[in-house]
């Protein structure tokens, strides 16, 4: 475990900061260390000053602070060899954040422990499109009240959340700048109103950008570099290099499903022509093929899957067509970025076993070996990535700065 160095004071007493800097640089140091334990591995004080580099004294200090305000808890008695077993320590199980996600035709939300897993999760299909965002925002709260109390009946408490939308946004002003298949544009969301006296509040994130994060803390180790491709009714895109989400200026990079794949193709929900959404989004694929987006979402991709599994000639050529598309997509941004490993999410993890075959023939067609078979997969998360994503992201930023919890 390789950690960051601890703060000290410098020559003369002086200090990089105030010391209150330093003890909460110092209490995130603690906090991250117990953090990166493997789980079921409960360190004690005298561990803890071991691969932080302080001293015993003030992890003690620091440890308490943490017990007190409730993120950490003592378990048992660790085992250190020769002398006295120390008392072992870890995330409190009884503490947590809320993942939730606003897409055009569902929204979620799931309570996720400090370690990273699910304890309630709950979808409800809804209609968002053309929605103004007062009402869903009033439905969202509806649905994540439901899923605290659940969560509260187990004796967990929500300290904070992270929202997920299919769209650009700004989370500094908690708006989005646009999310065309919703039909918002500079919408500013009332985000306390969903976790109403949650400490931490709600922090908005992109939706493709959240499943990538997700993504990336699942995937085999080294797998640092690689394009998270998001198939919902529109298509979005995460990109990871060098194990860092890369969003560009404004945090517009990823836009995968605004890539022109067909000059002469339809007229796209952000106003272009031709773009991958308009052929491989979710209701594209079930108008190519003779389903329909009339039914709930559940039902038209079953629908689609059974007729996949007959071979019905129109649903096999409706998914050739989209994998085709996103084959050029994909090779285009290979070209520009120059990644080789692409996750498939959403509808495309979904249909891959009829997807893969075109899609692997589009990258070699169009971009000759670019992307090896191996490198091409399907995402770990599932459709829970973008719920664990901005649930994660938000237990990251509680790691890094635990202070926000002190009374």
């Amino acid at each position: 475990m390789v950690m960051p160095a601890p703060v000290v004071a410098g020559p003369g007493g002086t200090t990089p900061g105030s010391v209150g800097d330093v003890r909460r640089s110092n209490l995130a140091l603690v906090l991250g260390a117990i953090a990166e334990f493997p789980f079921g591995v409960h360190p004690s004080r005298a561990q803890l000053a071991a691969v932080t580099g302080l001293t015993k004294a003030s992890v003690s200090s620091l440890v308490l602070d943490l017990l007190d305000a409730g993120i950490v808890r003592e378990i048992g008695l660790n085992p250190q060899g020769r002398g006295r077993p120390g008392v072992g320590l870890e995330l409190n199980p009884g503490r947590a954040v809320m993942g939730m996600e606003i897409n055009v035709d569902y929204i979620s939300a799931a309570v996720v422990d400090l370690a990273g897993a699910v304890l309630v999760r709950e979808v409800q299909e809804r209609d968002n499109r053309n929605s103004m965002d007062g009402p869903v925002m009033a439905a969202l709260a509806v649905l994540a009240a439901r899923v605290r109390s659940a969560a509260g009946e187990q004796g967990v408490e929500v300290l904070g959340g992270g929202l997920a939308v299919p769209g650009l946004v700004d989370p500094a002003a908690a708006r989005v700048l646009t999310a065309p298949n919703l039909g918002w544009a500079n919408v500013e969301l009332d985000l306390g109103a969903v976790l109403p006296e949650a400490p931490l509040g709600v922090a908005l994130f992109n939706e493709a950008n959240a499943a990538a994060l997700a993504e990336l803390r699942h995937r085999p180790e080294g797998a640092s570099d690689f394009l998270f491709v998001s198939g919902e009714v529109g298509v979005g895109g995460g990109l990871v290099i060098g194990s860092e989400l890369f969003t560009g200026p404004g945090g517009h990079a990823g836009e995968v499903g605004h890539i022109v794949v067909e000059p002469g193709g339809g007229r796209c929900s952000c106003g272009g022509t031709g773009c991958l959404e308009t052929v491989a989004g979710q209701d594209a694929i079930f108008d190519a093929a003779g389903i329909g987006s009339g039914s709930s979402r559940s039902a038209s991709m079953s629908a689609l899957l059974q007729a996949l599994d007959a071979g019905r000639p129109g649903a096999l050529a409706a998914v050739e067509r989209a994998a085709r598309c996103l084959g050029i997509a994909l090779a285009s941004t290979a070209r520009v970025v120059n990644i080789s490993s692409v996750v498939l999410g959403g509808h495309f993890a979904v249909l891959e076993p009829w997807l893969r075959g075109p899609l692997l023939d589009s990258l070699e067609k169009y971009a000759p070996g670019k992307y090896a078979a191996g490198q091409v997969s399907v995402s770990a998360v599932g459709e829970s990535g973008a719920l664990l994503g901005a649930a994660g992201s938000v237990i990251r930023s509680l790691v890094e700065a635990p202070h926000r919890l002190q009374a």
